[in-house]
């Protein structure tokens, strides 16, 4: 399976990476939150063992471990009123906490 991008995280990611197309987006699984992990994204090359993902030249990176939580997920990004900012549909969250900003398997 995959890391799947919708168009809002493809046009994100490329203004994001404009002028480095060897950066693209990274995507992390870290210990933390309320319900024990949280994602944590940044601007960055791939590293040797990364798994990476890419659409129409906008690219996302994932460790290996990292990759086990998010395998079949789709990563969007909204910019509403209420809500501005990436998001991630992973099929392998079992459970959120009030916040919405951490998970569990």
């Amino acid at each position: 399976m995959a890391i799947d991008l919708t168009d809002g995280a493809v046009f994100r990611i490329l203004n994001l990476t404009s002028g480095e197309p060897e950066k693209g987006l990274r995507v992390k699984v870290v210990g933390g939150g309320c319900s024990g992990l949280q994602y944590k994204m940044d601007v960055d090359a791939p590293k040797q063992g990364d798994k990476v993902f890419e659409r129409d030249g906008a690219r996302v990176m994932v460790d290996r471990k990292s990759f086990l939580y998010l395998n079949g997920t789709v990563l969007d990004f909204q910019d509403s009123l209420m809500s501005t900012g990436f998001t991630l549909n992973n099929p392998n969250v079992k459970r959120t906490c009030g916040c919405g900003q951490s998970f569990s398997i």
